[in-house]
């Protein structure tokens, strides 16, 4: 009598060891077929590894943007990027001439506000349907100019855009108020940019010339290339045949071939005029585009406070044979105090080593 009831028992649960069986199997069939077809997505989460940060600031700052770009960027340019194609020679969203007033007072939240909401940390754009034709530094020498720049941003942000650019403004800012030089922090935003981005193209730009017509492109050429031909000051006619200050493009190759700017021009003259000497002493030439679209509006200002113009300037940018080997970015020294990541720019302060005043 005891005998039926312990193989009843018995049966039950090899039953439900045997449905808990099949329960797991195919729990693990379900579990591998999702990993198979997800492509394991969702184990490729960026991450910041601590380490890295504490060795090397810059490679931080790559991982940073590379994690602050992955997490923002549209789910369908992520899946369809690597099917993009080269954007066109003529970008299809250039308006042409543009309508450019200062008289507005523009304060850096309205700017942000204005054009912010297209733009990576650090002032950093890329066209979201194809690849750029290049990746362009915007490089702006700086001190004590806000309200300029604000200008700046709020019309430059939105051609760069136009023109389908993967760009980067950075604007390197001369600490403290020694005497200025300009060229010294061209110097220093090439060398820093590169740091973070693999730009071919760079674009050394005074924050007080904004363009009026998109269709004058901020692309380097076979030339080192020379942009504001036409500016209102001077009733839209190029001042000089040897000018190349305002707006300059070049490579990253025809900037390294001619060593960089001098880093010995303090005060105002002559940087642009000794750049202009060692393009053509490398055996380079000039190139300019047509001066019917490469026309630029000056915001109006007095001279800054030391920046003088420099008679010696005049003189040393004479000497461009004897110095162009000793005196650029071989010779470049500085220190960065600090490093802003706004949505409109990569902001970096430098200590020049000016002269005391």
């Amino acid at each position: 009598m005891e005998a039926e009831p312990r193989r009843h028992k018995g049966g039950l649960q090899e039953k439900i060891f045997y449905i808990l069986a099949l329960s797991a199997f195919f729990s693990i069939i379900c579990y591998t077929i999702f990993l198979f077809h997800g492509n394991g997505s969702f184990m490729r989460l960026p991450f910041v590894p601590q380490g890295a940060l504490e060795r090397n600031r810059t490679t931080s700052r790559k991982i940073m943007e590379h994690v602050w770009t992955t997490h923002t960027s549209d789910v369908s340019h992520k899946t369809t990027s690597r099917h993009l194609d080269v954007c066109p020679d003529t970008p299809p969203t250039l308006v042409g001439p543009l309508l450019v007033e200062f008289e507005t007072k523009r304060t850096l939240e309205s700017v942000r506000n204005h054009v912010g909401f297209s733009l990576h940390q650090g002032g950093r754009y890329k066209p979201p349907n194809c690849i750029a034709k290049q990746k362009v530094a915007i490089i702006i020498p700086f001190r004590n100019r806000y309200e300029h720049l604000n200008h700046w941003l709020y019309y430059v942000h939105p051609i760069l855009m136009h023109q389908q650019l993967d760009y980067g403004v950075y604007i390197i800012n001369q600490e403290g108020d020694g005497v200025f030089n300009r060229a010294k922090l061209m110097n220093i935003g090439f060398v820093e940019a590169l740091r973070e981005y693999d730009y071919e193209c760079f674009a050394f730009a005074d924050v007080d010339l904004v363009p009026i017509d998109d269709r004058n492109l901020y692309r380097c050429s076979e030339h080192p290339r020379h942009l504001s031909v036409a500016i209102d000051k001077f009733n839209y006619v190029l001042s000089s045949v040897t000018a190349f200050g305002g707006v300059s493009l070049l490579s990253e190759e025809q900037f390294l071939k001619v060593n960089g700017f001098s880093n010995t021009f303090w005060g105002w003259g002559g940087e642009d005029d000794d750049l202009y000497n060692r393009i053509i002493f490398r055996g380079m030439s000039i190139s300019r585009p047509d001066a019917k679209i490469a026309k630029y509006k000056m915001i109006k200002h007095k001279r800054d406070l030391h920046n003088e113009v420099n008679p010696k300037n005049a003189i040393k940018a004479k000497e461009t044979a004897i110095n162009i080997d000793t005196d650029g970015l071989n010779s470049l020294n500085y220190t960065v105090k600090e490093i802003l990541k706004d949505k409109m720019y990569t902001f970096i302060t430098v200590d020049v080593q000016a002269p005391p005043v």
